[in-house]
């Protein structure tokens, strides 16, 4: 049974007009801003005229970098509001291997040298890098949609081998516990505030609200894919009830077919399920 996004929520969303509908919502953890909270909002909402935001104690919202508070919100506009339809990309946990994408996780690995998100360092990587994985910011399951998109456009350094996709600018390198987390949209990064690290579940590991600091190295993940996984962090865990979480510890011998064709959007699952396996190798 596929895990419920919204359960835990103590940020809810209205239309103040037809408050016994809830438009969405989120987890709240530290570092969230009521100027962030705006423009999340504005992901999965759209509206054709100004707007404000009421917390339900009355007073109105600014956009401002004080922390969001727990609680209703209600939505004060003129206009119409219109839930994004923006498609949402079925993922869950990869680990991809083989030649095609070696030279990727070899990049990853020498340029970050610790986990992004945490910050931890990968202290035996003079030879061992256990606990550590290369990940794709954008999955490389759907490299089809990469190229109908021109995503490539944001790509300056290219692989010798395995396309645009596998691009040291499209990884990052993060603990073998969060590259799950990250995959499934439980954590990302937020280029537009300072690359601040932003959790969508409960932060199991104290890093909400810190900030990533890249450098200047050329090799660095690119904004455009860094905001794209933001985007559909927003989408996946604060628009409507938000999305599927899939199962993915399947014992040996489980019948692994059976229970995806049972869960929800088992069509979107098994499609990523195959790809990601192919374009591994």
């Amino acid at each position: 049974m596929a895990a419920n996004r919204s359960a835990g929520r103590d940020v809810h969303i209205y239309d103040s007009r037809d408050p016994d509908i809830v438009l969405g919502g989120l987890i709240l953890t530290n570092g969230v801003t009521n100027a962030n909270f705006y423009s999340m909002v504005e992901v999965f909402l759209l509206f054709d005229s100004d707007y404000v935001l009421r917390h339900e104690a009355g007073m109105v919202v600014t956009r401002d970098d004080q922390a969001l508070r727990r609680g209703k919100y209600y939505i004060v506009t003129e206009g119409t509001i219109t839930v994004n339809n923006e498609p949402w990309l079925v993922r869950t946990v990869s680990v991809s291997s083989g030649t095609r994408v070696a030279e990727f996780r070899d990049g990853v690995r020498q340029r970050d040298r610790r986990c992004i998100i945490t910050g931890r360092s990968a202290m035996n990587a003079r030879g061992s890098w256990t606990g550590f994985e290369a990940a794709h910011i954008f999955p490389v399951a759907y490299e089809g949609y990469w190229i109908q998109r021109n995503y490539d456009r944001w790509i300056t350094i290219r692989p010798n081998n395995g396309g645009s996709i596998n691009s040291v600018q499209n990884g990052l390198l993060l603990d073998s516990g969060v590259h799950p987390l990250f995959d499934n949209y439980d954590v990302s990064i937020n280029p537009d505030d300072n690359h601040k690290v932003v959790w969508f579940n409960t932060d199991t590991h104290g890093t909400a609200g810190n900030y990533v600091d890249f450098g200047g190295d050329e090799c660095r993940p690119v904004n455009q894919l860094l905001r794209w996984h933001f985007r559909q962090a927003v989408l996946a865990n604060m628009r409507g009830a938000g999305e599927p979480v899939f199962e993915v510890d399947f014992p040996p011998r489980s019948d692994v077919m059976g229970e995806i064709m049972q869960g929800p959007m088992a069509a979107e699952r098994m499609e990523f399920e195959l790809f990601s396996r192919l374009e591994s190798h």
